[in-house]
Formats: structure tokens, sequence, C-alpha cells
């Protein structure tokens, strides 16, 4: 057994299991606290929530928790291991909403005949929270799924492997066009993968102002073409008119490479057929479909991106989903918006070329860092994210009508 092995089952055994817990916000040590606590105190808000369900926001802490819900058949790059298998994800999850945004969240796995099961779960137990993360859950199930409880439900449901993924991956890749001279809109772009990670990258990305033309995605069996008839829905939106058929033949020429499928699966060889100045993101882990050593070697004018933490640029969804979630509850968005999800593009990619605090390359073991092709998305570590992020997703969840009430006065703005 590996000593990080070892090390990753000793944090989540000892020296309590799991890594989370319940913990009280008002005081329980006299009959009076009790009283009021429980019976017969208790009965005065369920009242007031009973005449007007708002009050739930005001009187319970559904206004600051967030559910983490999987049904364990996509975990991480481990595939259909069941419910009970993803709780150390889930739980994994809600330390990092609290860690970073300041929410409680819950874990809740959950085990189901059909699609339509899992979907009525989740419905009828919605409510209870202030917004709903879906995790782990494979394609394209996870399509019907999360638009199915869009529909149902009046508190957010936000997929993070399609969406978080999506908007930090958008953020990452316009930062680095940007340095590379190159615009969107113009750009041809080769994504490999068609998952729910890939569809969502390349559907924010068209929001942000790619051309769907000019998109070439593969999956397991080549090029996406009008002329398969093997192709779900979801793939369909992506299915070129093209007689192109291969990786080798969609990316001659093409500005930005996206994989999120397998390791070593862009060979330099392959990265060599690019534009001048190409963009790729390899976000497969643990191991990308290229290693940022072999691509800068293949290309000195590459901008290269990975999954992971020990290379410049990672593509962590970190970066966004705690601040996704903070920012709608705050003005008690209904939904996760489009102009959202655009709003948190431009925050997180702004904030990258503002000179980086000293306690930032402290925890990320740097010098220093400054804007440019090793520094396109900001650090994990950094505390400006949350008030950022979660003030312009809070500001476009009231522009775009997603917000039950207004920003609150002066929000966020004494943490700049």
């Amino acid at each position: 057994m590996s000593d990080f092995r070892q090390q990753a089952l000793d944090y989540h055994q000892y020296p309590t299991p799991g890594k989370i817990s319940v913990e009280l916000t008002k005081p329980a040590n006299s009959s009076k606290d009790l009283a009021l606590a429980y019976s017969p105190g208790v009965a005065e808000p369920v009242r007031e929530i009973a005449d007007d369900p708002d009050n739930a926001y005001k009187y319970t802490a559904k206004g600051n928790l967030v559910a983490v819900i999987s049904n364990g058949t996509a975990i991480l790059g481990l595939g259909n291991l069941g419910p009970l298998a993803s709780k150390p994800v889930m739980e994994g999850k809600a330390l990092l909403f609290k860690r970073f945004a300041g929410l409680d969240a819950i874990d809740i796995e959950v085990t189901h005949r059909t699609t339509q099961d899992f979907i009525n779960t989740v419905a009828n137990i919605a409510d209870s929270f202030g917004g709903i993360n879906l995790e782990d859950i494979k394609a394209p199930e996870c399509f019907e799924i999360e638009q199915a409880l869009i529909e149902k439900c009046s508190v957010p449901i936000f997929h993070d492997d399609q969406h978080g993924t999506a908007i930090v991956t958008a953020a990452g890749m316009l930062n680095a066009l940007e340095i590379q001279g190159k615009k969107l809109r113009s750009a041809r772009i080769v994504c490999m993968g068609a998952g729910a990670a890939a569809i969502a990258c390349m559907e924010l990305l068209i929001k942000c102002g790619a051309q769907r033309e000019h998109i070439y995605m593969l999956d397991s069996k080549g090029v996406i073409h009008t002329r398969r008839d093997d192709l779900n829905e979801y793939k369909m939106l992506f299915a070129n008119n093209t007689d192109k058929r291969s990786l080798e033949e969609v990316i001659e020429g093409a500005d930005l490479f996206l994989g999120v499928s397998g390791p070593d699966l862009l060979s330099p060889e392959t990265l060599k057929l690019m534009a001048e100045k190409p963009v790729v993101f390899a976000c497969s882990n643990p191991d990308p479909e290229i290693k940022p050593e072999l691509a800068k070697q293949a290309r000195n004018d590459v901008i290269i991106g990975t999954g992971r933490s020990d290379y410049p640029n990672q593509v962590n969804n970190v970066l966004c989903f705690p601040f996704m979630f903070r920012g709608a509850l705050d003005v008690r968005a209904t939904a996760i918006t489009d102009e959202m999800k655009v709003a948190a593009v431009e925050a997180i990619r702004q904030l990258a070329k503002e000179e980086v605090p000293d306690s930032v390359l402290e925890a990320s073991g740097e010098s220093s860092l400054t804007f440019g092709s090793d520094y396109i998305i900001p650090k994990p570590m950094d505390p400006r994210l949350c008030h950022r992020v979660a003030r312009a997703v809070a500001e476009a969840a009231v522009k775009s009508g997603a917000a039950k009430i207004d920003m609150p006065k002066n929000y966020m703005l004494d943490q700049d």
C-alpha cells in the first residue's frame, strides 16, 4: 500500500470517520433554551412559514444550506461504483462548500431503479435546501435529470460536472486566447470527449462567443458528424457537416483543443498540426491527454492547462461552484441562469489579471505569479474569489430575474 493511499485512508478515518458534522447555532444549555428550540417555542416559526413559505429563509438554515446529491454512476474517473461509494466524494464537496464559501452542505446518496425515481426523490426534498448541487451522475442521464429538476424545483439546480467545469474552462480559455492574440469568435475548436463536461463546456463557449460551426467534437468512435446514425440528442447538437473523420484531420489548423476524454490521446505529432500559438486544455485526470512537458517540447508557443495541481493552469471546479451557490443563495435565486454562468466566467478571468497577494503566493508555493502563459486562471486558495464571483453571480441573478430579493446593500464590497 502506497504512503499516499494510507494517508488518504487515515485522513478519512481518524480521529472521527468522515469529513463533516453538524454544529449548533443556538444555545441549548437551559430548560428555556430547549423550550425555545423545540416544544413549545418552535411552533411560532412553524406558523410563520405556513403563512408564507419564504419565511423559511428567515427562521431556518435553508438560505445557507446546499444538498450535494449523487447516484454514484460516474464517480471521479472511477466509473459507476454505486451511491454509497460516492459518499466520500460528496462529503468532500460539502467540505469545500464550507471551507471556501461558508455554506453548510449535506451529502445525499440516492439509490433508485429508474431515472424518474431519482428525479422524484430529489424534487420531493428540494425545498428543504437553498440549492441542489448534483454530482457524479453519468451522461446522458445527467442532462435529463438536471433539466427535469430545473422544471420541477424552485431552488437552483447545478450539475457541477457540467457547468462548474465549463465555467472554469471558459475563463481559462478566454484568457489564454487573449494572451495568444486570438478571438473566440473566429477560433477553430476541437473537443475530444462528448460526455457531460464536454457538451457543457462547448455550450458555454458558444454563449461566450464561439461559433458552433467552428467546433469539432469527437467521441470514442471518432468525429461527430451529420451522417452518423448512432448519436443521442445531445451529441447531435455538435454533429458537424464534414468529411473529416479523425482527430488528425480536424485538429489541423485548430486554435483550441479541449480534452475531457482519456490519458495520452493527443500525441506531440498531432499537436504540431495545430495553428500557430495554440491553446490546449488536457483535462483528463489524473493523466492528461498530453503531459505539459511533452506539449512544450513539441510546441514552444503552446499554452496548456490540465486538471492537475502539480502543473500551472489547473482547471479546478473549486474556483467556481462554492461561489456560484454563495451568490445565488444570497439573493434567493430560483435557478442558475446562463447570465449567472457567464458572469462567473468574467469574474474568474478578470481576477487572474490582477496582482496576486503574498498570502496566495505562500499558499500556492510560488515566488511570483503574473498574468501570462503559466498563469491564466486564479489559484484555488485566492480568498478574493468568494466575494468577486459571488457578487457577480448575485448581480446577474437580479438582472436576469432569477432572484427573489434585491442585492443586499454593499454586498461583498467590504471584502475587497
